[in-house]
């Protein structure tokens, strides 16, 4: 006899059965979705790493979620709304002498992912931190098959990576072979044993700055050892009213504001859009979001910002920019805990800064500080592309998100717009999307409205259909009849429903 125990939708098939084999032992959506993580972080290090960021929405059960950790939750004092926001990213060097120098280790700040991990673990896993990381230690200490996306990542960009990190051992990175990661095996195992320290003190941290430092860089010791002391609160996500339900975003230092931006102004405007003219809208209402996204630090005051959106025709605005990379998780499990989550190095293999004692990539957020309020600065935090979301009903409970940097918001607002036109989640997520980068709209070449886009005006870049510029949603959730899990057609994504043998907590089945 078996029981749904959980849904997950990940980005590769290591990852989904990474999930799969926390719900077997008993674990929750959280576990899921972490342990999802970290193997995304050993098997596609140019999406992710343990040198890079996570952010993550958590919706509660209706009843209360206890800890796993006799220290209770992260924030006793904190949120006690029905959802969590967590955001485990890093600062800039809080002494940053280097500041603007053009050299890849400038880019580097704190990588905030170990200690999010192990807080969001602390806060509502089940399982300990030991089985949580267990499928990503395996696989960087057994190896893993580099698949086509990972091999042309690699030749991508090698000559980058090489001039920041001479011995990367990106060269090896071809296709059909097998890779090991012993140094990221043995600091994954003191992770697990020893805890966040482990990675934030001692000897782990004195390598990440030697690296950052060969690279050009300021980040020291100092400033990852100030992190740990300083774990991320939970706090309360930024809410609007959407389709009749809620819906929630991170807060800053997330861009996710800008999501909620579009939604409020169009939720009471949707149903009387024209048709003819709703893609356009859509693509003029991002534009007039990411006027803001400098502001981004603002959080809820930027919702009552006027957002100038023509109906007509397209003002050509510069709008958001053109990285691509990230990687998503979303899990559910029957006991009604969803999270929606993100993990990330920025740009492909970050900085390309190696630690090779590590054998990890460091994050190159600092990429993400534009001007004004967004200014670089010492021991700051830039405005963060990572933006999952949650929506809830009196019927249903969503998590979703991408990858995609600036492309996350506005694919997140053409689902969104698709399931409110009454279309299935399979259907709004397979469905063609466009995306706004750098004053052009580019769009699927399948796209229904691909005329009306160009006849208001847009200037239109022709993309292959199911191409990754487009993201890759993950999606999961809980309707009445349990957790379900929706995974992009794009790129590699998967997604299952996880049922366990009631009586033998070792076992599921997919």
């Amino acid at each position: 006899m078996t029981e749904t125990s959980g849904a997950v939708s990940a980005p590769n098939q290591h990852s989904l059965e990474a999930a799969a084999e926390m719900f077997a032992r008993g674990g929750n959506a959280v576990d899921a979705a972490v342990a999802a993580q970290v193997v995304v972080a050993v098997t596609m290090p140019q999406s992710a790493g343990v040198g890079g960021d996570m952010l993550a929405l958590v919706r509660l059960p209706d009843g209360p979620a206890g800890p796993s950790d006799p220290a209770g939750p992260v924030s006793p004092d904190g949120p006690d709304g029905p959802v969590r926001a967590l955001n485990g990213t890093g600062r800039s060097p809080a002494h940053w002498t280097t500041c603007g120098n053009g050299r890849p280790g400038d880019t580097v700040t704190v990588p905030g992912a170990v200690l999010g991990w192990w807080e969001l673990c602390r806060a509502f896993g089940r399982l300990p931190c030991a089985d949580v990381l267990a499928p990503a230690l395996r696989l960087a200490r057994d190896g893993i098959v580099v698949d086509e996306r990972l091999a042309g990542a690699a030749a991508k960009q090698r000559d980058r990576v090489l001039a920041a990190s001479p011995d990367s051992p990106i060269g090896d990175l071809t296709q059909g072979v097998t890779w090991r990661q012993p140094q990221l095996a043995a600091l994954l195992q003191r992770i697990a044993d020893e805890g966040p320290a482990a990675f934030y003190e001692g000897a782990a941290a004195n390598a990440i700055a030697a690296a950052a430092e060969r690279a050009g860089g300021s980040l020291a010791a100092a400033d990852l050892a100030a992190h740990l002391a300083d774990p991320p609160a939970l706090k309360e996500p930024i809410a609007i009213d959407w389709a009749g339900g809620r819906a929630y975003v991170q807060p800053p230092s997330s861009q996710g504001v800008l999501l909620a931006m579009a939604l409020r102004w169009l939720d009471d405007r949707f149903d009387d859009l024209p048709t003819r003219r709703r893609e356009h809208v859509l693509a003029e209402l991002t534009n007039a979001c990411f006027a803001h996204r400098s502001d981004c630090a603002l959080g809820e005051q930027l919702l009552d910002r006027e957002l100038p959106v023509d109906p007509e025709r397209a003002t050509l605005r510069t709008g958001p920019r053109s990285y691509l990379h990230t990687a998503a998780v979303a899990t559910a499990d029957s006991d009604g805990l969803v999270v929606s989550s993100l993990v990330s190095v920025f740009d492909e293999f970050g900085s390309g800064v190696w630690v090779p004692e590590l054998g990890i990539y460091l994050t190159n957020r600092a990429e993400g500080f534009t001007d004004g309020a967004n200014a670089p600065a010492p021991g700051s935090l830039p405005v963060h592309t990572l933006a999952p979301a949650l929506w809830e009903s009196d019927h249903e409970v969503l998590a979703i998100a991408t990858p995609g940097a600036d492309g996350q918001v506005q694919t997140l607002l053409q689902v969104f717009a698709r399931l409110r036109d009454g279309a299935t989640l399979a259907e709004a997520i397979a469905g063609p999307r466009w995306r706004s980068e750098d004053g052009r709209l580019r769009i699927e070449t399948d796209h229904d409205a691909r005329d009306q886009l160009a006849d208001a005006g847009h200037e239109l870049q022709d993309v292959p259909a199911g191409s990754p510029v487009f993201g890759a949603v993950a999606a999961a959730g809980l309707r009445s009849s349990g957790p379900f899990a929706v995974a992009d057609p794009r790129r590699a994504m998967r997604s299952a429903i996880v049922a366990r043998s009631v009586g033998d907590p070792g076992s599921s089945t997919l």
